[in-house]
């Protein structure tokens, strides 16, 4: 298992480096992380809505004033600034962390979401190295993917060892919610411009997938209270032409001239809330039966483009647990080598670089790699199923086979057996380059792999 070899990896370089404390340490942090929740950092420029959502995933809404914050499950809710504990106050339906010039927060806080991830909220401006450094992945967020945004996530493949094992990121188009003007179609329209950027040759060899979320609207969806969602209720009892005029911006909607008895107060924290397209949005939703606070709390999940960052988050980094969690311990053990050389580490150096070239794990994240970013091709449908077999579109044995139904044990073995037969004749196809025919003999082996999974011979 790669783990297990990472693992061993690691306790050598201990043994070789025990008298350094500064390196042992270091180390001694990566063994320790192996078997930790998987580490995801939240990144990208400034008013983009980090921490709104973090809150959203998490199920709640944090204000701590800027600083680098941990977010860990546990069984009580609580924050400490090194071996500080520190206050936490809710007020206006926020947990506010009051550790003033903190740079540093981790929070404990009881979440069925942080039972498998630890959730790294970064501040705007946090150094890349440092954000890849801590996380196992990364949520990097933007409103539009400009040069910058491209610019700061190749830098995260800047680097010998990065480049052999590339990084999970998954793109989230946040703030979606205001693409087109807040027209009620906007989510839609978000989509769709997410689509369109998976398919970007610029964008497909930095991140996994490219996603459209409104965070705004996803958090208060997680947050709904009972006084909001009756709000929200008395205004869709409104004819939509009676309404509609309000609704043309915030300050026509808490305006004195309103034309049902809803403290201006209350209607203010609803587009503190919710934004005046979630207004909108709640208020149709209401109105076409989505009418009870259960109803409206999943159906804006779902449209707020949280849904698909779950699964998103699910696909290309829980499921890859084991790999990412051994590119992090590696790239940590890359540091100390580079910073502390000696001969006696040679040993050290020539077995990563032998595990990073040999590791079927890392093999198959470089030829996906590759395949999305059009530096392999395959002719025709192999190659999308290329990509799916080295685990594009998820690791377990179905996803790879693409199978959307429960075959039987016997259906299992024939697909499996059969797509192997086929990619073998891909590996002597006088058809395919020398380059295809290498990716090809890589498929083979995840084929092997599920060969060797269902217990054939």
């Amino acid at each position: 298992m790669l783990g297990d070899e990472v693992w061993h990896l690691l306790n050598d370089a201990l043994s070789v480096y025990r008298d350094s404390p500064r390196a042992t340490a270091w180390l001694r942090g990566y063994v320790a992380r192996i078997d930790e929740p998987l580490r995801i950092g939240v990144a990208g420029p400034p008013l983009v809505g980090k921490s709104t959502l973090a809150g959203a995933l998490i199920g709640d809404e944090f204000d701590t004033g800027g600083a680098v914050t941990w977010f860990r499950d546990g069984p009580r809710p609580h924050a400490h600034v090194g071996p500080h504990e520190v206050p936490m106050v809710r007020r206006d339906g926020r947990v506010v962390i009051e550790a003033s010039g903190a740079n540093r927060i981790d929070v404990e806080w009881p979440s069925r979401s942080l039972r498998d991830l630890t959730l790294i909220d970064n501040p705007a401006g946090a150094a890349v190295e440092q954000v890849y450094r801590d996380a196992d992945a990364v949520l990097y967020l933007t409103r539009h993917l400009h040069h910058n945004d491209l610019e700061y996530l190749r830098a995260a493949h800047d680097h010998p060892f990065a480049r052999a094992t590339p990084v999970g990121t998954v793109v989230v188009l946040a703030r979606a919610d205001e693409i087109g003007a807040g027209r009620i179609d906007a989510l839609t329209s978000a989509k769709q411009i997410a689509r369109r950027y998976r398919r970007e040759a610029q964008v497909v060899p930095v991140c996994q997938n490219v996603v459209a979320v409104a965070g705004l609207l996803a958090v208060a969806a997680r947050t709904l209270r009972e006084d909001e969602f009756a709000a929200l209720a008395a205004l869709a009892s409104l004819p939509r032409t009676g309404l509609d005029d309000h609704l043309l911006s915030a300050d026509r909607f808490v305006a004195h001239h309103f034309p049902i008895q809803l403290d201006a107060g209350v209607r203010r924290a609803l587009v503190d809330r919710f934004g005046i397209f979630g207004v909108r949005l709640t208020t149709t939703l209401i109105r076409q039966g989505y009418d009870t606070q259960v109803k409206l709390t999943a159906q804006l999940v779902q449209r707020s483009g949280l849904g698909e960052l779950r699964e998103s988050i699910g696909l290309y980094f829980a499921e890859r647990k084991d790999v990412l969690k051994a590119r992090a311990a590696l790239l940590g053990l890359d540091v100390v080598l580079r910073a502390e050389p000696r001969p006696a580490a040679v040993g050290l150096t020539a077995a990563m670089e032998q595990l990073v070239a040999s590791a079927h794990d890392f093999r198959e994240l470089r030829l996906l790699a590759a395949l999305h970013g059009g530096r392999v091709r395959f002719p025709g449908e192999l190659d999308d199923e290329a990509a799916r077999l080295v685990g594009g579109l998820g690791t377990s044995m179905l996803a790879r086979l693409g199978l959307e139904y429960e075959p039987s044990d016997t259906e299992l073995r024939h697909a499996v057996l059969d797509t192997l037969g086929r990619w073998r004749e891909q590996t002597v196809n006088p058809a395919l380059d020398n380059a295809q025919r290498r990716a090809a003999s890589m498929v083979v082996r995840s084929c092997e792999g599920m060969v060797a999974g269902l217990g054939l011979r």
